[in-house]
């Protein structure tokens, strides 16, 4: 007779795989993203807390993809990660950062930290 592997062993092994997969490629994306973060900020704004999230105690980072033009301006930017109620306060203060110049736009990979 031949034995059976019950389901849930399946199950957990297909997880067990899956989770091997999850941990090591995302150190991999974040090794070519911060290869290329290397321009030099030159100005900052610091971001506002929300005041809706005060009472709430809501904390945490926003991680944001940002384009910066030859000049050392924000030409766009997009939002990779964060609370949804953080996000509008760290969009308005990145798109007042300044890098150095540069010959050719950048992409820079930014985290802000907001606490109450």
């Amino acid at each position: 007779m031949k034995k059976i592997i019950p389901t849930k062993n399946r199950i957990v092994a297909v997880l067990l795989a899956l989770l091997a997969v999850c941990l090591f490629v995302p150190i991999s994306a974040s090794a070519q993203q911060a290869a290329e973060a290397n321009r030099k900020l030159v100005s900052k704004t610091v971001p506002q807390y929300p005041g809706l999230c005060r009472p709430l105690r809501i904390q945490g980072n926003v991680r944001a993809d940002v384009l910066v033009a030859p000049n050392g301006k924000v030409k766009s930017l997009e939002v990779k990660g964060g609370h949804p109620l953080l996000v509008q306060s760290a969009e308005d203060a990145l798109r007042q950062w300044k890098w150095e110049p540069a010959s050719h736009e950048t992409h820079e990979i930014v985290e802000l930290k907001f606490t109450p």
